[in-house]
Order: C-alpha cells, then sequence, then structure tokens
C-alpha cells in the first residue's frame, strides 16, 4: 500500500547514514592494515615481497567489489561458512580497500627520491625505521589525495552491500521508494545525504594539504 513520503521517512533515512559510516570505517581499518602491509611489501627490495603485493593487488583490482561481496557472503556460505551480512561487507570492503590504498601508498613511498633512502641508510636505520622517520612522513603528503579521494569513492561504493541484504543508506532509499512510490524525491535526498558525507572530506583534504605544503 503506498503512502506519501514523510518526516518520518527522512528521519529513517538520516539514520541509516550511520551503518554507511561505520563500515566505511571497518573497512578503512581493515583496509588500513592490510594496505600497509602492501605498501612495504611493494616498496621493498626483496623481489618476492613486492611480486606477492603486486599480485594481490592485480586480483583484487582485477575484479569486481560486487563479485567480492557475493564470494565473502554467498560463495562461503555454498562451503558452509554463514557469515552476517554486515560481517562479509567488512570483510569485503576492507580486501578491496587494501589493494587500493596499498598501491596509493606504495606509489607515494617510491616517489620519495631515491638520496633519502640511501641517506637514512648511511646512519644505520632498518628498512622498518626508515619508512617510520624518513619516508613516510614525506610520503604523507603524496598520498593525502589519492587517499581521500579513495575514501569518498569508498562511502559512495557502501551501496552495493544492499545486494547482500546489509540496510545502508541507499537500501533504506529503496525501501522508502516501494513504500511511497516517490523516486525522484527519495534519492534526491539520498544523494543530498551522500554529499553531506563526501563534500567535507574534500574540504579537509585541501586544506590538509596546504597546511603540510606550508610546513614542508
Amino acid at each position: 500500500m503506498m503512502r506519501e513520503l514523510s518526516s518520518l521517512d527522512l528521519a529513517y533515512l538520516i539514520l541509516a547514514m550511520r551503518w554507511t559510516v561505520l563500515l566505511t570505517l571497518l573497512a578503512l581499518v581493515g583496509g588500513s592494515t592490510i594496505g600497509l602491509l602492501v605498501a612495504a611489501a611493494g616498496a621493498s627490495r626483496q623481489a618476492p615481497l613486492r611480486h606477492l603485493a603486486r599480485a594481490y593487488v592485480g586480483v583484487v583490482q582485477g575484479i569486481p567489489l560486487l563479485a567480492w561481496l557475493f564470494i565473502f557472503y554467498f560463495g562461503l556460505a555454498i562451503l558452509g561458512y554463514n557469515l552476517p551480512p554486515w560481517v562479509a561487507a567488512t570483510v569485503g570492503y576492507s580486501v578491496y580497500a587494501g589493494a587500493f590504498l596499498g598501491e596509493i601508498w606504495r606509489g607515494a613511498l617510491v616517489s620519495i627520491p631515491k638520496t633519502q633512502w640511501e641517506a637514512a641508510l648511511s646512519i644505520g636505520l632498518n628498512y622498518a625505521e626508515q619508512l617510520r622517520h624518513v619516508i613516510i612522513p614525506q610520503a604523507v603528503r603524496v598520498a593525502i589525495p589519492p587517499t581521500v579521494g579513495f575514501i569518498v569513492q569508498l562511502i559512495k561504493n557502501t551501496s552495493l552491500a544492499a545486494v547482500i541484504g546489509f540496510v545502508e543508506l541507499t537500501r533504506e532509499g529503496q525501501l522508502t521508494t516501494a513504500a511511497t512510490f516517490q523516486p525522484f524525491a527519495v534519492y534526491l535526498i539520498v544523494a543530498t545525504l551522500y554529499f553531506c558525507l563526501c563534500y567535507p572530506l574534500t574540504r579537509y583534504s585541501r586544506q590538509l594539504e596546504g597546511r603540510l605544503r606550508v610546513i614542508r
């Protein structure tokens, strides 16, 4: 039975944003952990580690995010591992984010001049210490714009989790549309809410990038 779009529907859409934000944060925690390992391995002097990192990035980036969600939700269920939608979504997004963040951060690491690596080595720092004390502080400046750009894309890509039953902002929009049959109004609200999440990130990124450029 159809009904009019009401303020209660708007409240439900706004509340659904918390699941979009939570899924994004969980994906960033998992993806950042994987991404740091991938970046460190990809920038390593050890060829096997570089090949392993390259293989991981190639496989993950070569498979659509939607397919990863299907693998961890429907695929594992076939093998007898029934993951709740939010767990499957978190794992899928973490694997996906790890590859992209790892490649972004690897690129930032290798963009640092070779002389900086040699200088760090000359004072007796091992590889981990070189990264921590010399390379990463410089690479952060390079990595901020693409990292924030990926986070914005990740926020919007959380909409795909609706296909495995995760009720976030887009899924709530679908449910509201089915009840009110007013797709234009509902998805205009959904788009506005996504904009409210993403735009402040891009603004903060530009401010932070400018601040770091001044310090440089």
